[in-house]
């Protein structure tokens, strides 16, 4: 079923119009330095003044916004963050940590994780998009992205565009266009390849070069017998 994986892209999709400040790096003004600690309301209203424009290495504190190309340390934003050219550190935030580059490091929030490139480590929150995630991480509601390698944990649902590698958990479906490793669900698993394991009140997958599946109907399509109950799979 190639294109049942559209309702993943579609979230993809999504993910890759949600943040319209996700432009290139080359297109932002020039930094005019770096500062070891920022503090303020919102960003530009803090000093060092226009810290949009300062590299952080150390502590960015704002109550209620913080914005700054690079930030190496400790983010604190109390409605969000958002680093341009690349995260190393610690971000927190009530609603949105956003970081247009690569994300490096522990992002915890009550709201949206994103990120236009990379996140490796840990990510916590009620919803996440970003191109690609190694680490682990879990979201109330989901997560979203291209590539997956590591443990993640969504709520709802987890939607991979190409490939997952590890263990994927959800409360009701995964979707992989290829999956690695382990997709454990409540409700429904489906992936375009498999080789490792679904798990799930019904599991769909249209190509098995090696692995199983468990649950109440199962379906290998390239299989002879493709449906089977309880158990179906090929080694």
């Amino acid at each position: 079923m190639n294109r049942t994986i559209g309702l993943g892209m579609a979230a993809l999709a999504l993910a890759a119009t949600a943040p319209a400040f996700a432009q290139d790096a080359e297109e932002l003004e020039d930094t005019v330095g770096w500062t070891p600690i920022a503090i303020g309301i919102a960003t530009p209203v803090q000093l060092p003044w226009g810290i949009d424009r300062w590299d952080v290495y150390g502590l960015d504190f704002n109550l209620i916004y913080s914005d700054a190309p690079k930030m190496v340390g400790l983010d604190i934003g109390g409605a969000a963050t958002l680093t341009r050219r690349g995260m190393k550190g610690v971000c927190l935030s009530a609603f949105c940590n956003a970081a247009v580059g690569n994300a490096y490091g522990i992002r915890l929030t009550c709201g949206l994780n994103m990120a236009s490139k990379t996140v490796k480590g840990v990510e916590m929150g009620m919803i996440a998009f970003r191109d690609s995630m190694y680490g682990f991480d879990a979201h109330f509601i989901g997560n979203a992205q291209q590539n997956v390698c590591g443990l993640q944990i969504g709520g709802l649902a987890n939607v991979t565009g190409t490939e997952s590698y590890g263990c994927t958990i959800a409360g009701a479906c995964n979707l992989a266009r290829t999956a690695y490793g382990l997709q454990l669900a409540c409700l429904f698993n489906m992936t375009d390849e498999l080789h490792g394991a679904q798990v799930g009140l019904v599991n769909y997958v249209d190509y098995c070069e090696n692995g199983f599946q468990i649950g109440l109907v199962n379906i290998v399509r390239s299989n002879v017998i493709p449906v089977l109950p309880f158990v179906n799979g090929r080694f």
